[in-house]
């Protein structure tokens, strides 16, 4: 995982969605909204993984196509869970940054991939 800055960056955020899920479910009592969280921000990282393994480049685009839906999906979450009072100013800027910065990468290599499909 030396290498592959986008693979490392899902799976750290990932892992802060975790926790994340953990922090809300023991402090803040709120099970709901964080479980779509888990499901979607979890999701990004493995749809990735997939994509590694992909049978066709078109596989890889489907692939990474879903994992920019579920980031996407994701930023949302972390948006309501905010607007909610579920998460305050500092607990959502860092984490909400991550994951349009995530989303932002994962919509720039689906962007060059279907260009190279193309050409």
């Amino acid at each position: 995982m030396k290498d592959n800055i986008v693979k490392n960056k899902s799976f750290e955020f990932a892992i802060r969605i975790v926790k994340l899920y953990q922090y809300l479910n023991n402090d803040k009592k709120e099970f709901i909204l964080s479980k779509q969280l888990l499901r979607s921000g979890t999701s990004v990282g493995a749809m990735m993984r997939e994509a590694e393994h992909a049978e066709s480049k078109s596989d890889f685009i489907h692939k990474f196509a879903i994992a920019q839906k579920e980031a996407n999906e994701t930023v949302y979450w972390l948006e309501l869970l905010k607007a909610t009072d579920y998460l305050n100013e500092k607990e959502f800027e860092n984490i909400h940054n991550d994951a349009v910065a995530i989303l932002k990468l994962i919509t720039s290599i689906l962007k060059t991939s279907k260009k190279q499909v193309l050409a």
